[in-house]
């Protein structure tokens, strides 16, 4: 299903100012095989996750392993992995702000 479309309300009932109309890229269509390639993908990534948590109680288990580095790499000791949801809002507002 496509996603929702944001919808912004008027500020102290200012009207918004006008630009002229861009070409907007075309609306992404995705087909039944790609749905079901990602329904797939994430039910056997949460398979995968279940049996981690469960294998972590049970030693001996058959199952996944997650990999651990045996000897991290010290040029990443202060490696902080970036937040992509937070990265992705910032920019969103940030455009925003340059819009208006």
């Amino acid at each position: 299903s496509p996603a929702p479309k944001l919808v912004f309300n008027r500020v102290n009932g200012k009207r918004p100012q006008v630009l002229p109309q861009q070409v907007s890229a075309p609306e992404e269509c995705y087909t039944l095989a790609h749905e079901e390639n990602v329904r797939f993908v994430y039910e056997a990534w949460q398979q995968v996750e279940q049996q981690l948590d469960g294998g972590r109680s049970g030693e001996g288990a058959c199952g996944p392993v997650q990999y651990v580095e045996k000897n991290p790499n010290p040029g990443l000791k202060d490696f902080v992995p970036i937040d992509l949801e937070e990265w992705w809002a910032q920019q969103f507002l940030a455009k925003v702000k340059n819009c208006s």
